[in-house]
């Protein structure tokens, strides 16, 4: 079988990243790489269990974590939690924008109201609401990283999850749009793509319609680890992609090339 790679450290000491969506799957792998990588977090889910949890390990092992229950839906919550991240750390410098679901499996005419409302107030309404409070705040201290999560399905089309690809969709714009706002006032905003990823949400995707599943998974022959995809995140907020902004870094091992 072959083995993990071996991740970069960063140079993150004394930074603070801000991660919504980080109890589980790629969040959770990002705050771990962060952590490692020397930064302060602040860590929000809507699972407080898992998330508190996360907080709890990263502290025990010597990392500066707080974990702050959040409903990304919910702007006044939101607004708090960026409040919050000040409040505890003096500033945020990277803000990981990742909290998402999956939604149901049908056409499109198909497609349940409820379950779009759903998908598309998390992936696309949550993201917006977190550039909303953490980008005057980057302003503020003196700039900043952004990453959204979109998908492979932000850039082409997801047959049986019509709101997953329309909200992924959505991030893209986001994305490239408050990158063009921003771009002279120190914050860079960028979104990276996963394709096919070993985290919770593919594994319920797998399990409500295996038939519609890639197989393999991409050109390399298996699914991204999360870590995988979290490298991707500490690159682009890294100095290292200091020149880079309002792009969509895809992350889908060669899914897309064909």
């Amino acid at each position: 079988m072959e083995s993990a790679p071996s991740f970069i450290r960063y140079p993150f000491d004394g930074r603070t990243a801000l991660i919504a969506g980080a109890a589980a799957g790629i969040g959770h792998a990002a705050a771990r790489l962060f952590a490692r990588s020397g930064a302060r977090l602040v860590l929000a889910d809507r699972n407080h269990d898992a998330g508190s949890q996360l907080a709890a390990d990263l502290t025990a092992a010597g990392h500066r974590a707080l974990f702050v229950p959040v409903d990304v839906t919910d702007g006044t919550a939101v607004q708090q939690l960026a409040d919050t991240a000040i409040r505890q750390c003096g500033r945020i410098d990277f803000f990981f924008n990742n909290a998402g679901i999956e939604g149901s499996l049908a056409t499109t005419p198909e497609y349940p109201e409820d379950a779009w409302e759903q998908v598309i107030a998390v992936n696309l309404k949550g993201v917006w609401l977190g550039l909303r409070a953490v980008i005057p705040k980057m302003v503020a201290s003196g700039g900043g990283a952004v990453v959204n999560t979109a998908s492979v399905g932000g850039l082409v089309g997801c047959p049986h999850n019509a709101a997953y690809a329309a909200s992924k969709h959505g991030v893209v714009g986001l994305t490239r749009t408050a990158a063009l706002e921003f771009a002279t006032r120190g914050v860079r905003v960028n979104a990276v793509c996963p394709g096919v990823t070993n985290t919770p949400m593919a594994a319920r995707l797998r399990a409500m319609r295996p038939d519609i599943y890639p197989d393999p998974p991409s050109p390399l022959g298996r699914a991204a680890r999360p870590e995988e995809i979290a490298e991707a995140v500490l690159w682009l907020c890294s100095d290292g992609a200091s020149y880079v902004t309002g792009q969509t870094l895809v992350a889908d091992g060669g899914l897309l090339a064909g």
